[in-house]
């Protein structure tokens, strides 16, 4: 067996609020040697499935706040997704950060419409997703390098082109992932348009 060094190591973050099919996405992320990242109970989820996973909170060096209002928006994190990989400066301020390269993200938003019809504005409000958007939207618009998955059922997909092209994904995947991504992203900040503007007649 060829042993070979100096590879980078490759890393899914997964924040779902929907853990269907997650067995499946850990199981087949690891076997084409991914390492997971994850926030609050999706990391319960993985680990309970068996599969290690990394705080985001033993990245960014602050635990999650404000019942989990605050967990994923952290400099260290959107650097990781954000920056452009062949881009010599970008990649020296990224070195700098001794942080994961995040290559795959995986979220699935909070769901506001079906929670919108509750008669409980709290609980209503608490279901406007804010990590969520700005985690799929900020790898999405660095897709020449970075796959999104919004959607479980894109879980079979995403497993199929990355064993396809030997463990990563084609540009072409990366951007069909991104063009839903902010389609989905468009249709969520209407929902929530919706309901405010219905309040205020």
């Amino acid at each position: 067996m060829v042993i070979r060094k100096n590879v980078e190591n490759k890393y899914a973050l997964i924040s779902v609020y929907d853990k269907t099919n997650i067995n499946f996405l850990c199981k087949n992320l690891t076997k084409n040697n991914f390492s997971l990242i994850s926030t609050g109970s999706t990391g319960s989820k993985i680990r309970k499935l068996g599969y290690k996973c990394i705080d985001i909170s033993k990245i960014t060096g602050f635990k999650e706040m404000f019942d989990g209002r605050v967990k994923t928006l952290n400099p260290k994190i959107y650097s990781s997704i954000l920056f452009i990989r062949n881009n010599l400066s970008h990649k020296k301020q990224f070195q700098s950060l001794k942080v994961p390269r995040i290559d795959i993200v995986i979220v699935n938003l909070y769901p506001f419409k079906k929670f919108s019809k509750l008669s409980n504005i709290d609980k209503v409000i608490e279901m406007i997703d804010i990590g969520g958007p700005s985690l799929i939207r900020a790898a999405s618009k660095n897709y020449k390098f970075v796959t999104t998955i919004i959607n479980t059922k894109d879980y079979s997909k995403l497993i199929k082109n990355i064993e396809k092209n030997k463990g990563e994904t084609d540009i072409q995947f990366r951007k069909q992932m991104a063009r839903k991504t902010f389609y989905m992203t468009s249709m969520y900040d209407k929902n929530i348009f919706d309901w405010f503007n219905a309040k205020n007649k």
